[in-house]
């Protein structure tokens, strides 16, 4: 007599809710809560390796950026799959760990506000320290971009008002920057990596960098105080900007060519951070009343909330 196995799968969001302090996993068809791994005070960004084994969380350690503390110095490493923490990577002396990426061999990327350096782990499933680091050229450096190769990185300096491009694999390279406007945080590489473009929130300008020459080559309004900034690809579309507008309480739809904004979502709260589903035409937006909207990328509409815990932020879709 034979036995059958059957696997049962599920699309799950992955979400820090930063006030919370914990990395939480919610079934996108139910909207429910189902577990959360409890974190040390105000745990931020985080990145998923390409296998979706682990998540690596930057431990920020304050509460936002205009909050004072010297913040955390961790990395968090969380088994995916047993909703654990495996275990904790402290990279002292970086601290105010922020923006976090992960480039197309799985090489951890880490920016210390602090300190204002990127710091690289090679191998961030086993290792214990940092491989590498290179300063910014800029300060208070908050979030980056980065190439797919992980050979270079655009960091957002709060405080110097600057766009820098460093290399994170030749320290001898000299950071080039840019001067965009003031206070500029959101960014959002260009599918083919040729344009970087930047949300100015004190300026309140949206502009387009060519990321060959780090010139400005478009420069647009936006709404009040935007923040965050996300490039929507799909195949057999435009590709489109999804701006959150902080000051306001919106998001707006932008044509990357001409900066212009092409749809405006007034909303009841503030938007924190949003991600994209990889196959659907939906997008996972974090707010700060404690909700989290599912927006359709078609219709422009928001389809439903769900509840969540305090102050979610930045969330991924994995399937488990």
């Amino acid at each position: 007599m034979s036995t059958a196995t059957t696997t049962t799968t599920q699309e799950i969001l992955l979400l820090v809710e930063k006030c919370s302090h914990c990395f939480s996993y919610y079934s996108i068809d139910s909207g429910q809560r189902l577990s959360s791994v409890q974190l040390p005070d105000f745990p931020h960004e985080f990145v998923v390796d390409t296998a979706q084994r682990y998540a690596y969380i930057g431990h920020y350690g304050v509460e936002t950026s205009g909050h004072l503390g010297a913040g955390g110095t961790s990395i968090f490493q969380i088994d995916i799959a047993e909703r654990r923490l495996a275990r904790t990577i402290d990279i002292a002396p970086f601290n105010r760990l922020h923006g976090m990426q992960i480039d197309d061999q799985d090489r951890l990327y880490a920016l210390s506000e602090d300190r204002a350096q990127l710091v690289v782990l090679d191998k961030p499933a086993t290792d214990t320290a940092p491989r590498r680091a290179v300063p910014t050229g800029g300060i208070k450096s908050h979030l980056f971009a980065l190439t797919r190769d992980g050979q270079t990185a655009y960091a957002m300096n709060l405080l110097s008002h600057t766009v820098t491009q460093i290399k994170p694999y030749d320290a001898t390279f000299a950071p080039v920057a840019c001067s965009p406007g003031d206070k500029p945080e959101g960014y959002a590489l260009s599918a083919d990596e040729k344009t970087l473009y930047v949300t100015c929130r004190w300026s309140n300008t949206l502009v387009a960098i060519d990321t060959a020459t780090m010139q400005v080559t478009n420069r647009a309004p936006s709404r009040d105080d935007a923040t965050r900034l996300y490039l929507y690809s799909r195949a057999g579309q435009a590709d489109r900007l999804v701006v959150t507008n902080y000051g306001e309480r919106s998001i707006s739809v932008v044509e990357p060519e001409t900066l212009k904004e092409i749809a405006h979502i007034p909303m009841e709260a503030r938007a924190i951070a949003l991600s994209y589903h990889p196959t659907r035409p939906l997008a996972f937006v974090s707010q700060d009343n404690d909700k989290l909207g599912y927006f359709n990328m078609d219709t422009l509409r928001f389809e439903r909330f769900i509840a969540t815990q305090r102050e979610p932020d930045v969330s991924r879709v994995v399937l488990l």
